[in-house]
């Protein structure tokens, strides 16, 4: 297996891991209306990297990457913003227990972003050759 592809693969062994670290987030929320409310917005945003990024696998063009790459970029952001709002609240104790996803979903949006820059740049070299 080439370089590139295990490290496809990688990343989405990661995102999968991330939906199911996120699904265990949302399982430990309270059965409140502000649980339940964020465990919602938590499941459908977090979910959707991890399938956004398989489509991006497969996209029809180095724009079509790019466009299905920002929007697994942006569900990862609002993730994110749900993330520190149970951690802010908090709706789950000890609220360091959120530490390590919060970090991986950082690293997670480090990666997408440095790999939608890297395809703008390569896209606007193509279109200047």
């Amino acid at each position: 297996m080439n370089e590139q592809l295990e490290r496809n693969y990688d990343l989405q062994d990661r995102l999968i891991d991330f939906v199911v670290r996120v699904l265990n987030v949302v399982e430990s929320l309270p059965n409140t209306k502000a649980g339940n409310h964020i465990a919602g917005q938590l499941v459908r945003s977090g979910s959707s990297p991890a399938p956004n990024y398989g489509e991006a696998q497969s996209a029809e063009s180095r724009k079509d990457f790019i466009h299905k790459m920002k929007i697994a970029l942006k569900e990862l952001r609002e993730t994110l913003v749900w993330l520190l709002v149970i951690q802010r609240k908090p709706l789950i104790a000890p609220t360091e227990k959120l530490d390590p996803i919060i970090q991986e979903n950082n690293e997670l949006i480090a990666i997408f972003v440095a790999s939608i820059t890297t395809a703008k740049d390569n896209l606007n070299n193509e279109s200047q050759s």
